[in-house]
């Protein structure tokens, strides 16, 4: 029951582009702020990580993409799910442990995969996809499908051994991959620069990687700065490693909710009132001249399709117990 809007693969910012841009974000949005009432209603079993706050970041690269083309992606995976053309109904189903969702309920929260969009699945082993999605690449390269693999990882990940081997690999062999460092700011409750040594954007130059580093919180520098890694990519040119400054509103689960001991209130009200993705592409749109009324249609929309994902999948049954050995890797 998705409703995304298509896109073309250009560079040029054409207002339906941005319209599109803007739906998905809403989408996203008004998904998790849902995640977080069902979860406090205790209809939501275990936690979730909420993505508010990140939305141009999944919607940016994803709008880059091919449906074929691979996304790997974290234990923060909803944003990036829903952007590379998952149906909220089916993600809601996994999330509350049901039959109709992508893995048939046993994935839940932080291990979605839908492999129909190229979606190889969320991890919640920080780094933990780093691996798939470098082999993803490679399995494209070999195949000569044109293909691109997309892996996602928050700045925690910078931490974890296996990310320069898979980076070292990717350069030497040329594949068609992009490094999506999300630099929330925040190891959990630790502020990066306690635990990450050096400049982050070298990280990638080191191992002689194409490199940037991207305002998280603009889609349309998010998506340009992707065209040009996929274009990279697909001309055999090799690996890409972006940094994207991003935020998160909320908590690092729907269970942190005093974050006073770790970073300030002042903190977050400045990247809410100033930093919002969507707010900030509410304001372009609005001056090329895009009416209020049809952005208010456009979160509307989004809105209505959350509200019915949820109710699909509050009604859905839970598989039965006979399958409970089945559809899982071992």
């Amino acid at each position: 029951m998705s409703t995304m809007r298509e896109t073309k693969l250009t560079s040029d910012s054409t207002i339906e582009r941005w319209l599109d841009a803007y739906h998905r974000m809403a989408t996203i949005r008004a998904f998790e702020e849902r995640v977080n009432e069902l979860y406090r209603s205790a209809k939501m079993p275990g936690l979730a990580h909420l993505y508010i706050g990140e939305e141009a970041v999944a919607v940016g690269i994803c709008m880059a993409l091919r449906k074929d083309d691979y996304i790997t992606s974290t234990h923060r995976g909803h944003g990036h799910c829903l952007a590379k053309g998952a149906a909220a109904d089916r993600m809601f189903a996994e999330l509350l442990g049901k039959e109709p969702g992508y893995c048939r309920g046993k994935g839940g929260s932080m291990h979605i995969a839908d492999h129909e969009n190229g979606n190889l699945g969320a991890n919640a082993i920080v780094a933990g996809s780093t691996g798939i999605a470098t082999g993803a690449a490679m399995s494209a390269k070999m195949r000569s499908t044109d293909q691109v693999a997309v892996c996602f990882f928050g700045e925690g990940a910078l931490g974890q051994g296996v990310l320069y081997e898979v980076m070292n690999m990717a350069s030497l062999w040329k594949l068609p991959v992009i490094y999506a460092c999300e630099n929330n700011l925040y190891n959990e409750y630790t502020h990066y620069s306690e635990t990450t040594a050096g400049d982050l954007v070298a990280r990638g130059e080191a191992f002689g990687i194409a490199a940037e580093q991207v305002d998280g919180q603009d889609v349309r520098a998010v998506f340009d700065a992707a065209v040009r890694a996929v274009a990279r990519a697909r001309r055999g040119d090799g690996p890409t490693f972006l940094v994207l400054n991003t935020y998160r509103f909320h908590g690092h689960h729907v269970g942190d909710v005093d974050r006073s001991y770790y970073r300030s209130e002042e903190e977050e009200t400045e990247w809410k009132s100033e930093r919002d993705p969507i707010e900030l592409l509410t304001g372009w749109l609005r001056e090329q001249g895009v009416v209020a009324e049809t952005l208010a249609q456009i979160g509307s929309e989004a809105q209505q399709e959350v509200e019915a994902g949820v109710e699909f999948a509050l009604a859905a049954a839970y598989p039965d117990e006979s399958e409970v050995d089945q559809h899982v890797f071992a």
